[in-house]
């Protein structure tokens, strides 16, 4: 039965949210899922026990996720979700330089690049079935598409977290001043895991403190608001924050180097079907990268353009990189990818999701989803393989052969 479902706003604004300016804002008709904004308290029950109910909650607008997520076909089309974050804002310069376009011609085929307001709803969308493809961290594409069902490839390892992470107090210099804190951050997402880590880090735990969950577009109003003493976020908000007044990074994710990935993350399926949507992307992030590395004219126009979109400056967005170990090569990407060191860290996420109740109920232990690494190592169960770090596309780039 072909269904049509209500105008739904699945695309967000490139102006600052505070701004009031709807500058992008485009409505799509959704003829298989009806998709909605999620609320407040959904998203709270995403990161619970409750994330299965990614498929529950679709069900009661129309039919399972599964329909969704039939079994993937060669197409011509396919949407990319991305949001502001310092490792990803070339994304939204190669498609306004026309570089994904060159990438997608070559290929024959038609890649939308578009940006969602929310880190968690572009997630959420993504494993909806809205998008063929999302920017994530590693953890996020563990508990939310992967304990979802939604068998999911990091077709790129852009960079990690050098920094760009942090925790932030106001009126305190010292990490173990945070013990009775009220804490705003992103529940349940990197920001959680690194307070988690922080607090490890001095003898302490969760229970010493109090997790407020808000939302990454309202995470710096509500600080400046002056009565939110403790914070977890990352950049560009983190920037922001750390430059009110009397306030202190006192652990950020250089103590954790590698723990926090961000991907490009593919449904495996679309991917397997249609490789060329792969090549396409990895071909364009590698143009974007080799222009970002140099320190040309045409360099500094890149990120000045990257600097504009996320609502800083050249000298901001440069200091927000130099907080990111980006991989500007492919080969660095696939040395990371191909480490022994990345199972060991996606083990570390696994162990805290499983925690936290984000693998889903029934999760045993936090083998419960399986990964798959280059090296050929799986970790979790064999059976029940929902996420994958590929670097084939990598490869091809090293060789030359996109």
């Amino acid at each position: 039965m072909q269904m049509t479902g209500p105008r739904v706003a699945v695309e967000g604004y490139t102006a600052d949210k505070s701004s009031g300016d709807d500058q992008h804002v485009r409505f799509v008709e959704s003829p298989c899922v009806f998709i909605r904004p999620l609320t407040h308290r959904e998203v709270v029950m995403f990161g619970t026990k409750k994330r299965f109910a990614v498929a529950f909650l679709l069900c009661s607008f129309c039919f399972p996720l599964s329909h969704a997520h039939v079994s993937a076909a060669e197409k011509e089309k396919f949407r990319i979700a991305w949001t502001i974050y310092v490792g990803w804002m070339p994304w939204d310069y190669a498609d306004q330089a026309g570089i994904v376009k060159k990438w997608a011609d070559k290929y024959g085929i038609e890649i939308d690049v578009v940006q969602v307001n929310d880190y968690i709803e572009s997630i959420n969308q993504y494993t909806a079935g809205a998008f063929d493809g999302c920017v994530m961290t590693n953890m996020d594409a563990l508990t939310i598409p992967a304990a979802s069902g939604v068998d999911s490839t990091a077709l790129i390892v852009g960079d990690f977290s050098d920094g760009n992470d942090a925790v932030i107090l106001r009126d305190k210099k010292r990490l173990n001043d945070i013990k009775g804190q009220q804490v705003n951050l992103v529940e349940l997402s990197v920001s959680h895991y690194l307070l988690a880590r922080a607090l490890e880090s001095v003898g302490m735990s969760e229970k010493d403190i109090t997790v407020v969950n808000t939302s990454d577009a309202d995470l710096v109003s509500v600080f400046a608001a002056g009565d939110v003493t403790s914070t977890v976020t990352w950049n560009p908000l983190l920037s922001e924050i750390d430059a009110m007044p009397s306030t202190y990074n006192v652990f950020d994710s250089s103590r954790i180097p590698g723990e926090i990935i961000d991907l490009m993350v593919i449904n495996t399926k679309t991917l397997t079907a249609n490789p060329k949507l792969g090549k396409a992307l990895t071909g364009a992030w590698y143009e974007i990268m080799s222009i970002m590395s140099k320190d040309d004219k045409r360099s500094k126009e890149a990120r000045s353009f990257m600097a504009t979109a996320s609502g800083t400056d050249l000298n901001g967005y440069d200091a927000q990189l130099n907080t990111t170990r980006m991989f500007y090569a492919a080969k660095d990407a696939i040395e990371f990818t191909r480490s022994k060191n990345l199972p060991e860290t996606m083990k570390s996420v696994a162990n805290f999701s499983f925690e936290h109740g984000l693998l889903g109920d029934g999760a045993a232990d936090w083998r419960f989803i399986g990964m798959a690494f280059p090296s050929g190592k799986i970790m979790g169960d064999k059976a029940n393989i929902k996420l994958r770090f590929d670097d084939s596309f990598m490869q091809l780039a090293v060789e030359g052969k996109l």
